[in-house]
């Protein structure tokens, strides 16, 4: 997609270069965000609108990555390429490889509490501790108590969860190493919109 520098005025001191299409940043981006403020971002996806109200004050960082991310377009036109019925979708990589991210990473905001990750929890993917980037997931079923707090939790969604019920179903296939999550029909995001109170 086409940076739009207007919308993330304030994010980044130097525009993204484009890597094979996609747009790269050297750093995190600047806080932009205020805290005390209510963020709600409308993911639109190509089953319908998914609604989640962030929580910038329990995650600032990775709250503040997400608004950036959405108002400079990097969401539009990607997919949930990983979908776990009973788990999560995953999406945030405009490659749609699960390898993809923006050029960066930055820091874990990790989440207190039994049991965190509750339907409808919108948390960062990442690769091991303190490497987030762009990848997100949305809890599908609450999890465990034993489910390793690992991930950084930044929002609940609000409205839309039978559009999350209904991207779960879709059928997935084997992505080579014994993990059936690999969607066979596109399951896509159109855009994510941020609104700020």
């Amino acid at each position: 997609p086409a940076a739009s520098p207007a919308a993330a005025a304030g994010c980044w001191a130097t525009p993204p270069t484009m890597t094979s299409g996609y747009m790269q940043w050297d750093t995190a981006p600047q806080m932009v965000i205020d805290p005390a403020k209510v963020y709600t971002a409308t993911v639109a996806t190509n089953r319908g609108d998914i609604v989640i109200q962030l929580n910038a004050a329990a995650a600032p960082a990775t709250v503040n990555n997400f608004v950036c991310l959405a108002r400079a377009g990097y969401y539009d036109v990607t997919i949930f390429h990983r979908i776990i019925q009973g788990f999560m979708i995953q999406g945030g990589d405009p490659t749609g490889t699960g390898t993809g991210g923006p050029g960066y990473q930055f820091n874990d905001e990790l989440p207190q509490g039994e049991t965190p990750y509750l339907r409808g929890t919108i948390a960062m993917a990442n690769s091991g501790p303190n490497t987030n980037g762009s990848q997100f997931f949305i809890v599908h079923q609450d999890q465990p108590v034993e489910f390793p707090k690992n991930y950084s939790i930044f929002g609940q969604v609000t409205s839309g969860i039978e559009v999350l019920d209904t991207l779960t179903t879709v059928p997935v296939a084997d992505i080579g190493r014994g993990e059936v999550s690999s969607p066979q029909v596109t399951v896509g995001i159109k855009t994510i919109t941020i609104a700020e109170q």
